[in-house]
């Protein structure tokens, strides 16, 4: 029987080993070195310690600011650094005169992987002579010589990477990672932490966990390893702007497994990757979309190529599955082989939703997809990247009832074509520079196939998607309303007004999957729509209007950089017009650009405008009186901006014409400034500004102006009256508002600078037998106000006398004025005053205050 078990040695070697220390406390500068050594030779790299101190229980010590050198092969930068660093000894070891670390307690530690342009990391030399040194296994089980492989274990840390001298933006945060000898011929390591980009605020890059284990052999290259890796909660926007520096707009949680093993010249690597919840970042759906695939292949290292790829990924009933070999990025050697065997086209709908802003919350698909493609290219040959293979869709509907509308257009075949395609031949599918884009790039192009649009004859329609972008042709006639609401079944820009009517089109849709600059920060760009599109009979309903613009005819061209509506032949309130429009493209509503416009028409009245822009209020029932009302949408010309010139031949205001009328029209959010108003108005012509607001409930009016050679017996004739003839000029101002003509002048409120000569009042007689009265010259101010006009101090030199005239006139043509003779402006007469009562038709005139002095109305 032994006198010592072997637990009770081992605890008696511990106890003298620490009176050891206890009793002789070796000096600090040789224990310092003695650590260094034993560290280093461990690591196989130089190291400084910048202090030790002792510790007692657990027997080691603790070290600060712990350096390990790098190989001047890979730069001047230390490895490793580490502020607080842990060392537990060996007991044993000290029995034999030699310091053995048993393990290493790393606290923040800063380690630099070095890559240099051989492509050889700084840690390989670390795996080689680890299996080239006859270290014993960390966890040895008896006392023996050789030195064992310390268990090296690292708390918040930090990882960095770097090429050469250059340090990359990449590194692992938060590091906890540890390295030892699993046993005689293995080592094993473990790491968990969060990857970053130092050059970038990164937050949800998720948790990076890796196992493994490696064994002894003669070179790296055949050393026997086993790796598995999970990245699991990363978000998929912060993890695109991780890999790529920009958040590409797409969300969803990420998750990769993955396991290698063999060695690395034949590593079988398997992978799986899912995300969860993906999504656009500008689209939200409660519903979860799922995407998810598995892979396979074997890696050699010596070829940098990837071999035997499998990778499957299920969709419902249906699989898509990529075989073939493909070497590393900057290795352009591959081919690989792409089946797509009865994928779902609902599936397919799903994912666009999640993808593409603006599909309709309740678009339903049915069909089918299927192809085979081949994808090859091979360094040796000068044949360059060769990318085919044909696939078709079948049985295609697409439906929504929010759109009110169903696409069935039957099957649409598709194939896959490389880049380098004749521009000649793809400018007789496509046009301008769709066609360019797609003959310079590996690209699929679907089509042609019918797009049923309500017309007898089908719209023809085909389109390529590439790396870059896509582009689609639409070429044929369709019904307005069937388009615009495929349009929005398609997801692209679209008006909502309720339009019919018939369109001849010939259009380019094209767009790139990376936007300019200016645009969301995102890189989602809207697709530009260019082309032609004729349209005839086409009646347009626009909110806030009494009636329908009716479209006889018009030519809309659709430029990249604005819209032009050309040969415009249209009716709208009670007048047809003709001229053109232009729009800024990108606008998304009224409000956001301005509309120019060249408008011209025969004739307009300016009853028919007012009827036309005042539609019907809306009345509430008896029983709606205690429910609350709904709010009203802005009109359409309460949100419109527009500048530009519009002409009439006729303008009808009441029963007087205007002609040749011209003016510059600006709206601006439901308000109008007439500038230049120009015409030929009751014989003379008229020059003034005019400013309508249409965005109150009653519309307000202001204006400025000048009259000259106006024949007033026009004006008498409008009124159906002949109480005035001559020629008059003058300026005015006014203000006034109402919806009607009534309440625009009861409210109004103005003056004008009249001056009338050569005229006659036809029902004033001021002497007995005298006549008419006779006009060389009327002028002064007349104010207007409470509906009537006020006269005050106006001047009348008839061939007689010359009077000064006062008093007021009613619209309703009342009269109530004063004819003064004054001495001052009638050498030698006396003082005569008229008074002037009565109605404009029948006026009534007396002389006061000479008794003599009678006047007589003329007979």
């Amino acid at each position: 029987m032994k006198f010592f078990s072997s637990k009770q040695r081992l605890a008696i070697a511990a106890v003298v080993g620490l009176l050891i220390l206890f009793l002789l406390r070796p000096g600090i500068s040789p224990l310092k070195k003695h650590i260094a050594n034993a560290i280093s030779r461990a690591v196989a790299r130089p190291v400084e310690i910048g202090s030790v101190q002792l510790r007692f229980l657990p027997p080691g010590f603790d070290l600060e600011n712990v350096i390990i050198h790098e190989d001047p092969a890979f730069g001047a930068e230390p490895m490793l650094r580490a502020p607080e660093v842990t060392a537990a000894v060996r007991l044993l070891s000290l029995l034999r005169g030699r310091l053995d670390i048993a393990r290493l307690n790393l606290s923040e530690p800063s380690l630099n992987l070095v890559r240099r342009g051989d492509g050889r990391w700084n840690w390989e030399a670390l795996l080689e002579r680890t299996a080239q040194t006859p270290l014993a296994p960390t966890a040895k089980s008896k006392a023996e010589a050789r030195p064992g492989f310390p268990y090296i274990e690292a708390s918040s840390g930090r990882i960095n990477f770097k090429a050469g001298a250059e340090k990359k933006a990449y590194a692992l945060l938060n590091a906890d990672f540890a390295i030892w000898q699993e046993s005689e011929n293995a080592w094993g390591v473990r790491l968990s932490a969060q990857p970053l980009r130092t050059d970038m605020n990164l937050s949800d890059t998720g948790l990076l966990r890796m196992n493994g284990i490696w064994q002894r052999a003669g070179s790296l290259r055949e050393t026997p390893l086993q790796v598995s890796m999970e990245w699991d909660r990363a978000q998929l926007g912060q993890l695109s702007k991780l890999i790529s520096g920009t958040d590409r707009g797409w969300r969803g949680e990420v998750r990769l497994d993955e396991t290698m093993t063999g060695t690395p010249a034949n590593l079988k690597v398997a992978a799986n990757v899912a995300i969860d919840g993906f999504h656009r970042y500008d689209i939200s759906s409660s519903e979860g979309l799922r995407l998810a695939a598995h892979c396979e292949g074997s890696y050699n290292s010596a070829e940098a190529v990837m071999h035997n790829i499998v990778c499957g990924a299920p969709v419902s009933d249906g699989e898509i599955t990529l075989r073939g070999d493909a070497g590393l990025p900057g290795v352009h050697k591959f081919n690989l082989s792409l089946e797509v065997e009865n994928i779902p086209v609902n599936s397919v709908t799903q994912l666009a939703r999640r993808a593409k802003k603006d599909l309709p919350a309740d678009l339903v698909s049915t069909g089918s997809i299927q192809g085979s493609f081949a994808l090859n290219e091979d360094p040796s040959s000068s044949q360059g990247t060769q990318l085919a293979g044909r696939g078709e869709i079948t049985n295609l509907r697409l439906q929504s009832a929010i759109n009110k509308v169903e696409f069935a257009p039957g099957s649409i075949p598709f194939e896959l074509s490389s880049g380098g395609v004749e521009t000649k031949k793809m400018s007789g599918r496509f046009s301008g520079n769709s066609a360019s884009a797609a003959a310079n790039q590996f690209h699929v192009e679907y089509g042609p196939f019918s797009a049923p649009l309500g017309r007898p004859s089908p719209t023809q329609v085909r389109g390529w998607v590439g790396r870059s972008g896509y582009g689609m042709t639409i070429r044929g006639e369709g019904e307005v309303q069937h388009t615009l609401r495929l349009a929005s079944l398609m997801g692209l820009p679209a008006t909502k007004a309720s339009v019919e009517g018939t369109a001849v089109m010939d259009l380019q849709i094209a767009g790139s999957w990376a936007s300019g600059a200016g645009e969301n920060p995102f890189g989602f760009s809207l697709p530009d729509v260019t082309g032609t599109v004729r349209l005839h009979n086409v009646v347009a309903a626009v909110r806030g209007v009494n009636s329908p613009i009716e479209i006889a005819s018009a030519e809309l061209k659709l430029l990249r950089d604005g819209v032009r509506v050309e040969k415009l032949n249209a009716q709208a309130a009670e007048a047809r017009w003709t001229g053109s429009l232009a729009l800024p493209r990108g606008c998304g509503t009224p409000a956001a650009c301005v509309v120019h416009f060249n408008l011209d028409t025969d004739a307009v009245g300016l009853s028919g405008l007012r009827e036309w822009l005042s539609p019907p209020s809306r009345e509430r029932r008896w029983y709606q009186v205690l429910s609350s009302s709904a709010p009203v949408p802005p009109s359409f010309l309460q949100n419109l901006r527009a500048a530009g010139k519009v002409s009439a031949g006729r303008l009808l205001i009441h029963t007087v014409v205007a002609e040749k009328v011209t003016a510059s029209v600006e709206l601006e959010r439901g308000k109008a400034q007439f500038s230049d108003l120009r015409g030929a108005l009751l014989g003379g012509r008229h020059r003034g500004d005019w400013q309508i607001d249409f965005s109150g409930t009653s519309p307000v009016y202001r204006g400025s102006g000048t009259l000259s050679g106006i024949f007033l017996g026009q004006i008498s004739d409008a009124m159906h009256d002949a109480w005035i003839s001559g020629t008059a000029g003058g300026t005015y101002r006014v203000a006034a508002s109402g919806a009607d003509s009534t309440e625009f002048w009861q409210s109004a409120d103005g003056e004008l600078q009249f001056d009338v000569r050569d005229g006659v009042l036809p029902h004033v007689s001021l002497a007995m037998d005298e006549g008419p009265l006779h006009l060389k010259r009327w002028q002064g101010l007349a104010g207007l106000h409470d509906g009537k006009v006020e006269i005050e101090g106006a001047k009348l030199i008839s061939p007689a006398e010359a009077y000064e005239v006062s008093g007021t006139a009613s619209l309703g043509r009342e009269l109530d004025l004063k004819l003064t003779r004054a001495p001052e402006m009638n050498v030698g007469a006396t003082a005569q005053v008229y008074s002037i009562t009565g109605t404009l038709a029948e006026p009534r005139v007396k002389l006061t205050p000479t008794p003599e002095t009678r006047a007589q109305l003329k007979p």
